[in-house]
């Protein structure tokens, strides 16, 4: 008897999506369907190793198969799973390939699982290298780098057995109050976009029908415009217009589906009034229809189950995200039901074929039916770290500076004083959904500096107050340190560290209420309203500042925390962001001078949280600030300084008038710009070109919106030209007729250091000609 169609590797996939789908039956597409199952509670670990629970057995046979399975090699204080009882990398292939083994042999088609994991900067597995978080990954204005870094995670998952990677891209940090800006590439929807496309390039590899063995199929997190919760509050609805929707967050989105991404997870925000999982419009209607996504949809954590409430019942709720376009859910009651639904006739047979056959797609792309085990060799860790590194050091990002304090290597100091509740702890450093780490991964920044130290450079430590709360008993100590130091450097910000004690929601997400000791001031459900430094940090900040000592500050950080005027306290000011495990040493570079800071900032950084929001591309309706302080932020987007000064010439454009039809072709002009080194130290410099409407359109027009950028390497005295073609995409709006056109108008083209420096010239755009 010859093989069936399916298991024809030559076969077009969906040739073989349709063989596969006439054999099943119902009980079977419901099982593709469904991810309902923790992958930590499919194992557990015994003396001789680990070994399948009954449960995960019982999970099979219910659905004679399995979708997918999520969370396998997912080690937290959420799972539960530790260093002692979880699945380490040498582990990582023998478990994934036991699971894989028992779907695929013990199932009657045989159809193999799709392990599912998080990476949103490395896998969240015991032993997974750990890279910056995606707001530090941001602030290197970096694609390329962090496109390299990708595909390594994405090899280091394919060794271990996992086959999806879960990476939040799609998020903006509107609003800084929200505890998950940690995962965000910036406020800005070029900048997101520009990164959406590089993870994509580096998970999956070229863009082509088949996934490499060595790459992963990726999960774009949260479709969409879940930056935009009200109030800054986690899962909250979202008030946004067509216009708002279109040209700010679903940028990134398109371009994740332009560049072919395997799929995309619908957030837990609502639009008037409907959740994104059960979304028509947004799922099947832009989604599908408008941009043609054939990709999957994943549910977000039990968000199907939050749809009970508006659809009666659990079978309906099911229904009703099927019908939206859901394709596969997670951990949810619901879709376990939807037979039930099918035969109540919530729903067609045909809908749920329809899901069933994208969860088949992805699985034929990833080869699994030819290659169901682990085969891929994985990358070689020392690179991946040497990766993490210099992501850590290129997001680096200098916000003030008095121009003699930094570097330090270049002044004679014979102590320096490292301070604060962030100097002398790795687990503050890495950021949310993170994996415990092993004893000795990674290093401090106090570690970083005491490395970096010239001989004889005495450096002294004192955390000198708590992360949170107004305690000063350690103040004393701290103060004696500084008065006895050449400089100090004040290492202040935040955590988003799991603790043991740390309560969670069903889905994940930390439960940290007012008064909880718990010391998490960033993550998923960590959610602030007041945004300043905590009392007993600022209080530091004013006893360290009033020695007389040099103050450098570094804030590690997972948000903009506002900022006061610094200017009479501190010497210079740096974000680190959360730098991963190696962000000590990365950090100490730039202090030190062995690297400059290159960092730029991805998102505005507030004076407070009245003043919110302070995104640099919202619209100009002639508005001037408050009567009790600016509307400006403290710091803009794009902003960043150098240890030298670079001087920009006047932007020329290759024409200053041109037809709104020649935007139809390809970029019918473009804007080049001089750039000069006039310092005394080699740079990288981010040379940023934004777009201004001044006159015009059918909308009133935002602030100015980035349109691109360029990094150029400049040695003292040096200088370069830097060339930007202007294409349709760069002057186009989102049209009241739905669509993107280029509008006659008058135009800024401006080109600067950030958002708040540039210089400009302007271009006419004519109607199109008759």
């Amino acid at each position: 008897m010859s093989e069936p169609l399916f298991r024809d590797p030559q076969a077009p996939v969906a040739d073989r999506v349709r063989d596969l789908l006439s054999r099943m039956t119902l009980t079977e597409k419901v099982g593709q369907v469904n991810q309902r199952m923790y992958g930590w509670d499919a194992y557990e670990r015994t003396p001789s190793g680990h070994r399948l629970t009954d449960a995960f057995r019982a999970e099979v046979a219910a659905y004679d198969g399995m979708g997918a399975l999520y969370g396998l090699q997912r080690a937290d204080p959420w799972s539960g799973v530790t260093a002692e009882t979880g699945i380490g990398a040498a582990d990582g292939a023998r478990v994934s390939d036991a699971v894989q083994r028992h779907v695929v042999e013990s199932t009657r088609l045989g159809i193999p699982v799709l392990l599912v994991e998080e990476m949103p900067h490395g896998i969240q597995a015991l032993d997974g290298t750990v890279l910056p978080v995606n707001l530090a990954v941001g602030a290197t204005w970096d694609p390329e780098l962090y496109e390299e870094a990708a595909a390594l995670a994405a090899a280091q998952l394919r060794a271990r057995g996992g086959h999806v990677a879960l990476v939040s891209a799609l998020d903006l940090v509107r609003d800084p109050r929200w505890g998950r800006a940690e995962e965000c590439f910036g406020e800005d929807p070029y900048l997101a976009a520009r990164f959406t496309e590089a993870l994509v390039r580096g998970v999956q590899g070229p863009a082509g029908e088949r996934i490499g063995p060595d790459r992963a199929a990726v999960v774009l997190k949260h479709f969409a415009g879940q930056g935009a919760t009200v109030g800054g509050r986690n899962s909250a609805a979202t008030e946004l217009g067509t216009r708002e929707l279109h040209e700010i967050h679903l940028v990134a989105a398109l371009a994740g589906v332009r560049a072919g991404a395997a799929g995309l997870m619908a957030a837990y925000n609502e639009f008037d009034g409907v959740p994104c999982a059960a979304n028509r419009r947004l799922l099947t209607g832009i989604l599908r229809e408008r941009w043609g996504f054939g990709g999957l949809v994943m549910a977000d954590g039990l968000a199907i189950d939050r749809l009970v409430r508006m659809a009666g019942d659990p079978v309906a709720a099911g229904a009703t995200a099927l019908r939206a376009g859901t394709d596969l859910s997670l951990w949810d009651d619901c879709y376990p039901r939807l037979a039930e639904a099918v035969r109540r006739g919530l729903v067609e047979e045909s809908t749920l074929d329809t899901a069933v056959g994208r969860v088949l797609a992805l699985k034929f792309r990833l080869g699994l039916f030819e290659r169901p085990y682990t085969g891929a060799r994985g990358a070689d860790p020392a690179r991946l770290e040497r990766l993490s590194e210099r992501l850590a050091r290129e997001s680096v990002t200098l916000l003030e500076h008095d121009g003699v304090t930094l570097p330090l290597a270049g002044r004679r100091i014979g102590t320096v004083a490292v301070l604060g509740p962030n100097a002398d702890s790795v687990p503050q450093q890495i950021g949310d959904y993170t994996a415990p780490q092993r004893p000795g991964a990674g290093g401090s920044v106090l570690a970083g500096i005491r490395a970096a130290a010239p001989d004889g450079t005495a450096v002294t430590y004192a955390p000198g107050c708590g992360l949170v709360g107004g305690d000063r008993s350690e103040l004393p100590d701290a103060v004696a340190l500084a008065s006895a130091a050449d400089v100090a450097v004040l290492v202040l910000g935040g955590s988003s560290a799991r603790e043991s004690g740390t309560r969670f929601d069903a889905n994940g997400a930390a439960v940290v209420a007012s008064g909880n000791p718990v010391e998490m001031t960033c993550g998923e459900g960590v959610d602030l309203a007041e945004l300043g430094l905590p009392e007993g940090q600022s209080a530091l900040l004013d006893a360290v500042a009033a020695t007389g000592t040099p103050v450098v500050v570094v804030l590690v950080q997972g948000r903009p925390h506002a900022l006061a005027d610094l200017s009479a306290k501190a010497a210079a000011v740096l974000s680190a962001w959360y730098p991963g495990p190696w962000g000590g040493r990365a950090l100490a570079d730039v202090l030190f001078g062995a690297a400059g800071p290159q960092g730029r900032l991805p998102v505005s950084v507030p004076r407070s949280s009245a003043q919110l929001p302070v995104f640099y591309n919202g619209k100009d309706h002639g508005y001037r600030g408050y009567v009790d302080q600016p509307a400006t932020p403290r710091h803009p987007f794009g902003h960043g300084l150098s240890y030298t000064t670079v001087e920009y010439g006047a932007p020329l454009l290759s024409r200053s008038s041109v037809a709104a039809d020649l935007f139809a072709g390809p970029a019918p002009l473009s804007c080049t710009v001089r750039v000069a080194n006039t310092g005394g130290r080699p740079v990288r410099e981010t040379v940023q070109l934004y777009v201004r409407r001044v006159l015009g359109g059918t909308a009133w027009p935002r602030v100015r919106e980035l349109r691109g950028f360029a990094g150029v390497e400049l040695a003292p005295g040096g200088s370069a030209e830097v060339t930007f073609p202007l294409d349709a995409k760069a002057l186009a709006s989102f049209t009241y007729a739905g669509e993107w056109a280029v509008e006659p108008g008058e135009f800024a083209i401006e080109v600067g250091p950030s958002s708040q420096r540039t210089r400009a010239a302007g271009l006419t755009v004519t109607p199109a000609a008759s």
